[in-house]
């Protein structure tokens, strides 16, 4: 069975408290066990300041005692006020996550994005000091160059400090070039996981953006309906065609196709209702054909 990791971007959000329970109940029910957060999410919805995500999800884990159940990731280095990947403010800012999310440890802490100010010896020995504290287990970089993640792990190995054992890029059917170039390679010859963000493009891999159809409303309609041009249309095509003979939802062949490329450990998604939620769980047991992995591959290749 496919792993589907649970984004968390939503929470305080697009989902309100009641809205984003009602979600991770039903991921948890169906055997979900990772969800990605960030202090960051979601400082830039209004009367928002940042911390509602970790915030929503401590209250969760909370109220219904399953903290040992879950594989927690959470991130630093975006949150105003708390920017970049200087020592003190990794310090810092896990302190204030581990306090939102009501727990004694973090999983997966990932470095938000890469920080070219900060010297990365500085950046590493902070993390490492925190999983010899006990307070995070493993750390991961989000949205880093090929040529930044390989001199992070050098000098890890180097100074003999933790390093990063996972990634978490930007990657979908329709947004494939930066990674598979220089990301995927490295990846796999350091066997990191993988765990790309935007799955879905935005919601335009949902199939809810079409040619003759007005545009849905909400923070990403704009960005999802850049990608409706005639690649994009063969691949909701091509989406459609598979998602009808398997009877599942559009959005589940998208992360079906996402999770069975060689570099990918899970894709990660997010939902706003449980109704959307429903239409991501079927990629769990999905297993497309090579000729289905094959067809939209083709289909969205950009050369």
């Amino acid at each position: 069975m496919a792993e589907l990791v649970l984004g968390a971007n939503v929470f305080g959000w697009t989902a309100d408290r009641e809205a984003s329970f009602a979600i991770l109940d039903a991921f948890a029910d169906a055997g979900g066990t990772m969800i990605d957060t960030s202090d960051s999410y979601m400082w830039r919805a209004p009367g928002n300041s940042g911390g509602e995500s970790e915030t929503i999800l401590g209250e969760w884990m909370a109220a219904r005692g399953n903290r040992d159940r879950l594989h927690l990731a959470t991130k630093v280095g975006s949150l105003p006020g708390h920017t970049g990947l200087g020592g003190e403010n990794i310090a810092a800012a896990s302190r204030d996550s581990l306090r939102r999310l009501r727990t004694d440890r973090i999983d997966l802490y990932y470095a938000h994005r890469d920080d070219p100010d900060t010297a990365q010896e500085e950046t590493l020995d902070a993390f490492d000091t925190l999983v010899r504290e006990g307070l995070v287990r493993e750390i991961g970089a989000s949205n880093f160059s090929a040529e930044r993640l390989r001199s992070a792990l050098e000098i890890s190995a180097r100074d003999g400090l933790i390093a990063f054992t996972a990634i978490q890029p930007h990657y979908n059917l329709v947004e494939r070039d930066d990674f598979e170039a220089a990301l995927a390679p490295l990846a796999e010859s350091e066997k990191l996981a993988v765990y790309p963000y935007f799955g879905l493009a935005k919601g335009f891999l949902t199939g809810k953006y079409r040619p003759d159809s007005p545009a849905p409303e909400g923070p990403r309609a704009e960005g999802a309906a850049a990608y409706l041009d005639s690649r994009g249309r063969a691949v909701l095509a091509g989406l459609d065609e598979i998602a009808a003979g398997h009877e599942v939802p559009v959005p589940a062949v998208a992360l079906a196709w996402l999770a069975a490329q060689p570099a990918v450990t899970a894709p990660i998604a997010s939902a706003r209702t449980v109704d959307q939620l429903a239409g991501l769980l079927p990629m769990r047991e999905l297993a497309l054909t090579s000729d289905e992995l094959r067809l939209l591959s083709y289909l969205s290749a950009t050369t």
